[in-house]
């Protein structure tokens, strides 16, 4: 792997500031370092944001969907998130869940952990989201076949841009299953029915270090629903029916507590919450500044034939910039190009290597094959994941341009 701070333009730094800075210091100080107040603030202050826009109530409420307010719970990670949220709204042995191969592992992973199945279905023909029509051939099925095994659908806000919830959430109302979003690239996704994330019975937000914002490792889970609020705050910490926070600051003695199921450990420390609540302050400037980069690649991109823009729906939050190039116009791979632009020192990456492609998942399903999800590798064979960072300079926009277009004139077909 390439050092970042090597490369003329690195794939992803984060943008701290001083104000971060003395925010771990004030915690390092304070004698406090695990999960207590800024852990607090933090999740009190990203419900907050969740609930700002008034407009979306109303919205929520003529598209027949609980304009309840956002709770929100800070864990470790995405991944953790994601399993607190399946475990809540009954994703267990005996039962499965719809998501996408194009995802990072730990999407459908998650629900192996619970011991339920997972299915998948293909992305829509010219983006990366999940197709509600094939969504919906595999609940139709799933009725018909009367298992009635499926019990939610996992839809992956891929770089940004947002699912097609509206569609999404009528499925789950004709067939009475939950939704559970991965919107580890969605924040702020803001759409008519709400954040991305907050959209569906609950969202799982991930705040590692390449994410629109950090905490260095993190998430957050939000939700509507009080019942799986409680069952995710007693789950994240050992089951127990107290959190440490509780324990060590009421007058009521700390060994007291009780624990009501088998729990987890995935609890998030005072000492990234501390960056998450300065973070936080600055997530809409983050993403003005993403605009701007996103402004200028598609300027100077679309008058290259050998690039297809990336997806742009209601809301993207641009999390990434997902450049598609056109094989038949060029002489090398997608593979050859990416490695031409590491050589010049671009720092790029690949979202998603889709999970067909993976031995594991292989195994577990003999039809889970790329012919069977033509879309999602035709999305894989092409994309290359651009450098897309608030602090990014002019200078090293226009670097990434420059390679970018420099590599398709000398391989151009």
């Amino acid at each position: 792997m390439s050092d970042q701070n090597s490369l003329k333009v690195a794939f992803s730094r984060p943008s701290i500031s001083e104000e971060e800075e003395k925010a771990v210091l004030d915690v390092l100080r304070s004698g406090w370092l695990t999960t207590g107040k800024y852990t607090l603030q933090f999740e009190n202050d990203f419900s907050a944001f969740m609930n700002s826009k008034a407009y979306m109530n109303e919205n929520r409420k003529n598209s027949g969907l609980s304009t309840d307010q956002v709770k929100s719970l800070a864990v470790n990670s995405n991944t953790s998130g994601m399993i607190l949220a399946m475990e809540a709204f009954g994703v267990k042995k005996g039962k499965a869940v719809i998501t996408t191969p194009y995802t990072f592992v730990s999407t459908a992973a998650c629900a192996h952990h619970l011991g339920a199945k997972v299915y998948f279905a293909d992305v829509e023909k010219d983006s990366y989201s999940i197709d509600p029509e094939k969504v919906e051939e595999l609940l139709k099925k799933d009725r018909e076949s009367g298992k009635n095994e499926i019990c939610a659908i996992v839809p992956v806000h891929i770089a940004g841009n947002l699912c097609n919830m509206k569609k999404i959430m009528a499925l789950a109302k004709e067939y009475n299953v939950k939704v559970i979003e991965d919107a580890a690239h969605a924040f702020p996704s803001e759409s008519q029915l709400g954040y991305g994330g907050c959209i569906g019975d609950a969202g799982v937000f991930s705040f590692y270090v390449t994410k629109t914002m950090t905490t260095a490792e993190g998430g957050m889970v939000t939700t509507r629903d009080d019942q799986a609020y409680k069952r995710m705050t007693v789950m994240r910490m050992h089951g127990m029916d107290r959190t440490t926070w509780d324990r060590y600051t009421s007058p009521r003695a700390s060994w007291e507590y009780d624990i009501v199921a088998p729990g987890y450990k995935f609890n998030l420390p005072d000492l990234l919450s501390a960056i998450g609540v300065c973070q936080l302050k600055r997530a809409e400037s983050f993403f003005e500044k993403r605009k701007k980069i996103v402004e200028r690649y598609n300027q100077a991109f679309k008058e290259l034939d050998f690039i297809q823009l990336p997806p742009d729906g209601e809301g993207n939050a641009w999390h990434l910039y997902l450049m598609r190039i056109k094989p038949d116009l060029l002489k090398i791979s997608r593979d050859e190009f990416a490695k031409e632009l590491q050589k010049r020192g671009i720092g790029i990456s690949v979202h998603f290597i889709p999970l067909f492609h993976f031995t594991y998942w292989q195994k577990e399903d003999k039809n889970f094959t790329k012919e069977n999800f033509p879309n999602a590798e035709k999305q894989y064979q092409r994309t290359i994941s651009l450098p897309l960072w608030p602090d990014m300079t002019e200078e090293m926009t226009e670097a990434v341009i420059k390679e970018v277009t420099d590599i398709g004139r000398i391989y151009h077909a």
